[in-house]
């Protein structure tokens, strides 16, 4: 499951349609309905919020929007809540940092051309649900592939 803290904008077709997916998932745990991926680290961040609902499901909003620019048609009416205000998650530039080296490889290799789109960009925005704050690589990843930590 990868739940990307970067603007959903960077990602190719397939990575927007593979969060989407794994978010729907997300909210389905989080909401108590699977009992598959209880543990998955990447929900710590969503169940330390004041209210894990309203914000998995405003991420879910966020990819959607997304999808909505693009003109793909992704179905709204499997987010629990409809788009609301909620407080952000503060992500560290550690961990946008990371994903950001790791989105890049799975570009070059699958999608050059999405991939060359942002070749000048730095520090790529975050998901709005998110508040960048400097720090480290969040403590729940582990995915130390892309060789940032």
């Amino acid at each position: 499951m990868r739940i990307w803290s970067l603007h959903p904008r960077y990602l190719d077709r397939q990575g927007l349609t593979a969060c989407w997916r794994e978010t729907l998932l997300a909210q389905a745990v989080l909401a108590g309905r699977t009992r598959g991926y209880q543990a998955h680290p990447q929900l710590e961040r969503f169940r330390a919020h004041a209210d894990p609902i309203g914000a998995i499901c405003g991420y879910l909003h966020g990819v959607a929007d997304e999808a909505d620019v693009r003109g793909y048609r992704y179905d709204r009416s499997r987010v629990d809540r409809p788009p609301t205000t909620v407080a952000t998650i503060e992500v560290t530039t550690g961990q946008l940092d990371l994903e950001w080296a790791w989105l890049r490889s799975k570009l070059a290799v699958r999608n050059p051309e999405v991939l060359a789109r942002w070749e000048a960009i730095e520090r790529p925005a975050a998901h709005p649900s998110f508040t960048p704050v400097d720090g480290p690589v969040a403590t729940w990843e582990r995915n130390t592939s892309a060789g940032v930590r």
